[in-house]
């Protein structure tokens, strides 16, 4: 069957990105056809046996949706006219899900979405003026499918007629033979940050990952490091609009004593390569449908702290970390003590987390028709 998926692809970094790029490898590797419609990018190429297609458009905040919404739709119908498309999947409800349905409804094309999470905990709750948007491509998608039962929940909420029939859950996934701690990348990240910050590598490391935006409230992290007992390296792996805040409230608090040992690294691109090297990976979002990558620590056999949040609360068990209020700092900072002095309770989160990655290592193809 042929497949074409909307939405954010590499080289575009983030979660979307992730579960997209191992959807179309895994119906690649079972002899299907896929193409890939994403966001404007200089070095976009085919990868993986996956067809890949950049629109036009300008990377401007604010515009760069309504320019992806209109422009994925053009290069869409063109791409089921051409190669007579069997399957359209949509990931994120706005912009890439509104281009998804308009194109399939007009092409007659099966057409699923998948709602990732900030779409409805964010977008829908909070700008009003997107909610018919997103309801109506809630209503004129064929299948809906979302992330986790949090967020399975907050669709069915919309009280649309027969989203409850229609919304069905589907797990992200993760490699769970590319993350994993080895000899040869157990210290690797480690010893650049030795190089090039100076740290020192006999302090315990807890790290972030992610994009450095208010939803996922990096700056409880800092906030937390004041109240810490156990002497530790906080690495912040990510950028984002409140990166340049979230510095130079650091130099602030460092510049006046009261904060050590805090390194921001920009984003990169080899995640696998950086969570090795940490002792503990915490996710303190405000809010978050899934959290890939508390699935990436785990397979890599760290414990992991989140919010007590949608769909972390889903992942995060009592064997393999701990969850904490997002609103309160000295919560995160006793949960962080608690595990990087307890030697007994680091093990056991530690044996454990490996196990329940591979809870999420399968990835289920979630296509009706090749069943």
């Amino acid at each position: 069957m042929k497949i074409a998926m909307v939405g954010q692809f590499p080289p575009h970094i983030g979660g979307v990105g992730v579960h997209i790029h191992t959807l179309s490898r895994k119906l690649v590797n079972e002899g299907h056809e896929v193409y890939v419609i994403t966001y404007p990018h200089k070095d976009i190429k085919d990868i993986d046996g996956i067809h890949v297609i950049g629109t036009k458009g300008v990377n401007i905040p604010g515009l760069r949706g309504f320019f992806f919404a209109i422009n994925a739709k053009r290069e869409l119908k063109k791409l089921i006219e051409r190669e007579n498309i069997d399957i359209i999947h949509g990931h994120y409800l706005l912009p890439a899900g509104w281009a998804s349905v308009k194109a399939g409804k007009s092409t007659h094309t099966k057409t699923y979405v998948t709602s990732h999470g900030s779409d409805m905990f964010e977008t829908y709750k909070k700008q009003k003026f997107t909610r018919p948007l997103i309801n109506k491509v809630l209503k004129d998608a064929d299948v809906v499918l979302a992330v986790s039962n949090a967020l399975k929940d907050e669709i069915i909420k919309t009280n649309i007629p027969n989203i409850e029939q229609k919304t069905r859950l589907h797990w992200n996934s993760i490699d769970v033979t590319k993350f994993k701690t080895t000899e040869e990348n157990k210290d690797k990240f480690k010893k650049e940050l030795v190089q090039e910050f100076s740290i020192d590598p006999n302090k315990p490391i807890i790290l972030f990952v992610g994009n450095i935006i208010k939803r996922k409230n990096v700056g409880l992290l800092i906030e937390a490091k004041k109240e810490m007992s156990v002497e530790a390296n906080l690495v912040i792996v990510g950028d984002g609009p409140l990166s340049k805040e979230l510095k130079e409230k650091y130099e602030k608090e460092h510049d006046e004593g009261n904060l050590d040992n805090v390194y921001f690294t920009g984003s990169r691109k080899d995640v696998e390569d950086i969570i090795p090297s940490c002792d503990l990976l915490v996710l303190p979002s405000f809010s978050e449908s899934f959290g890939l990558v508390l699935i990436e620590a785990l397979s890599c056999g760290k414990p992991v702290i989140g919010s007590d949040v949608g769909g972390i609360k889903e992942i995060i068990t009592e064997d393999v970390g701990l969850l904490i209020d997002p609103n309160d700092p000295s919560d995160l900072a006793k949960s962080i003590d608690r595990i990087l002095s307890d030697e007994e309770l680091m093990e056991k989160f530690k044996s454990n987390a490996r196990n329940r990655a591979k809870d999420f290592g399968e990835t289920k193809l979630p296509y009706d028709e090749l069943n």
